[in-house]
């Protein structure tokens, strides 16, 4: 065997040295995976972001109803003639106020006048013809029958000239209490139909002014008569009138499905004019139990309507649930709807926070 000189093998180990060394730190010796850093870990962690929660509380609150609606009076009146024809004379204009018995308008009576005249004659004729057969019937060249049927006769003339002078009567329009009227439907010269509208009359004393609003059956539900409602309207800013619940229907109205209710309000001094718009916040004096959440977990307000981010059982996930403000009790906000029991929201942390983002709890 030949032998090799040491000096001539040292270049051949360098070189094979070197590649053993790239082999082995490729992963080609055969060696467990390297394990992660301690390091690296740490980075992953502080990916999560640090929030604070807090529980979602059960109060009971006398949740105030709030309406709005329209001012009005309890005592309109839609004032028309019994009978039709021409209307002769109007002698009011909107805006008059009125007087009980007043004459606000008539028909032409020439037609009318000609029926009562008509009827009297018609009497007249059944009671001559009455006498004559009552005349007759003593002789006993009549019959019974005869004198029933004559007797009818003059007991419907007499009915008749009745309904004729009712009629007269009621061709002209009274008005039937103090007010004020604020709608003059027809004119002079038309000619109009028994029963349809001339005149809206508005009784304007201080105890005739009520707001009509409607309500949910829930709310109905907590509603009782004589309740105190304050309310505000947009042509007196600033004044607080005091009301009271006068009427609560006992049906809804089948074209909303919502219970329409009055509310007794007071001038107050101020000037009232029906049609003005008012909002009406009643305190029921019963409770209601509802959920509340910290102020600073609302995010994406909007009105009433705003969201929060409810902490998921595993404590690194996050779930956007929409919510409904009923009110602020202080740093409360009430929910109107409940989100469910045991239920966290995120407080601290919640404006940056989205479903994808993970979590961790802090103190």
């Amino acid at each position: 065997m030949k032998k090799i000189p040491l000096n001539a093998l040292i270049p051949t180990l360098l070189v094979g040295g070197a590649l053993f060394g790239l082999y082995c730190l490729l992963g080609g010796c055969g060696q467990a995976s390297v394990k992660p850093s301690p390091i690296v870990a740490n980075a992953v962690e502080d990916e999560r972001i640090p929030v604070r929660t807090a529980a979602v509380i059960t109060k009971s609150f006398s949740l105030p109803v709030n309406a709005s609606g329209i001012l009005t009076s309890a005592a309109e009146q839609r004032l028309s003639f019994k009978v039709g024809g021409v209307i002769r004379t109007i002698a009011v204009d909107e805006g008059n106020v009125v007087r009980p018995g007043q004459l606000l308008a008539t028909l032409d009576k020439t037609e009318i006048d000609a029926s009562v005249s008509q009827a009297e004659q018609a009497l007249l004729k059944a009671e001559r013809d009455l006498a004559r057969v009552q005349g007759l019937y003593r002789d006993s060249s009549a019959t019974l029958e005869l004198l029933e049927n004559a007797t009818t006769g003059r007991d419907v003339a007499k009915e008749t000239l009745r309904i004729a002078r009712f009629n007269q009567q009621y061709a002209e329009i009274r008005a039937t209490r103090s007010g004020k009227i604020i709608k003059k439907l027809m004119n002079a010269g038309e000619i109009i139909g028994p029963g349809m509208p001339v005149f809206v009359l508005f009784e304007t004393g201080n105890d005739d002014w009520v707001v009509k609003v409607s309500v949910s059956d829930r709310d109905w539900a907590r509603l009782a008569l004589g309740m105190r409602a304050n309310v505000h309207m947009d042509a007196h800013a600033g004044t607080t009138f005091q009301g009271r619940v006068a009427d609560l229907a006992p049906a809804a109205d089948p074209a909303n499905g919502l219970y329409p209710i009055e509310i007794r309000v007071q001038p107050q001094g101020k000037r009232f004019a029906p049609g003005l718009f008012a909002e009406v916040e009643i305190a029921p004096q019963q409770a209601r139990t509802y959920q509340a959440v910290p102020v600073e977990a609302i995010i994406e307000g909007d009105g009433r309507e705003a969201f929060v981010f409810i902490l998921e059982p595993d404590g690194e996930h996050v779930r956007k649930v929409p919510v409904q403000v009923a009110f602020l009790d202080g740093n409360l906000a009430v929910l109107s709807q409940s989100i469910g029991e045991k239920t966290e929201v995120i407080t601290a942390g919640a404006p940056y926070l989205s479903e994808k983002k993970r979590v961790k709890r802090v103190e």
